[in-house]
């Protein structure tokens, strides 16, 4: 059921905003951008600024790992909007959507690297059970990850789990397969913010 909070309570600067991003885009502002814009002050500056630093920011993953750790974790918490989200940004920022495609769909024989597909079976674990241990973690480093990397993949799941659980408490609405596809083009040209 979608709380239509998300329809409504904006200032008028912010209602021209999202009225030239529909009339430029030619595609509705979607639901994880209403909610940024709906109470920034106790949610959406912190949370923009969080993601984008995590999906961004310096690190040992590239944008794509990134967004692919982003529609991992989303698919298994089951948001439908975010794994839509995120799984077209990958495949854009990969320039390979059958690569995204084949994680999705069985992480363990994937064309990817053991240091991405261990890091994202630990994410998987964490999601799924909301704790992992200390093997969960020998294992990641012993595939080749570093502590940074861990440290930055972990930054991922928390972002995630944090914007799923709000995808699905508000019933974001999913999008059209080029409504995604044009939210991934801005998402790799501007990031978060």
């Amino acid at each position: 059921m979608r709380l239509e909070i998300l329809n409504h309570g904006y200032g008028p600067g912010t209602k021209l905003l999202f009225a030239l991003i529909r009339l430029f885009s030619r595609h509705p502002v979607p639901d994880a951008a209403k909610l940024v814009f709906y109470r920034p002050d106790f949610y959406g500056t912190r949370a923009k600024e969080f993601t984008h630093e995590t999906m961004r920011g310096p690190s040992a993953w590239s944008v794509g790992d990134r967004e692919l750790m982003a529609a991992h974790v989303s698919k298994v918490n089951g948001t439908a909007f975010c794994i839509g989200a995120h799984t077209a940004t990958a495949s854009q920022a990969y320039q390979d959507p059958s690569k995204v495609a084949a994680v999705l769909d069985d992480l363990e024989t994937a064309p990817v690297a053991e240091t991405l597909r261990a890091t994202l079976r630990m994410l998987g674990t964490l999601t799924r059970e909301g704790t992992v241990g200390v093997e969960d973690m020998r294992e990641v480093l012993a595939a080749g990850a570093t502590p940074e990397q861990v440290e930055d993949a972990l930054a991922v799941c928390a972002a995630f789990n944090t914007t799923d659980r709000l995808a699905d408490a508000f019933g974001f609405e999913l999008l059209s397969a080029d409504g995604y596809a044009a939210g991934a083009k801005y998402l790799l040209k501007r990031g978060y913010r």
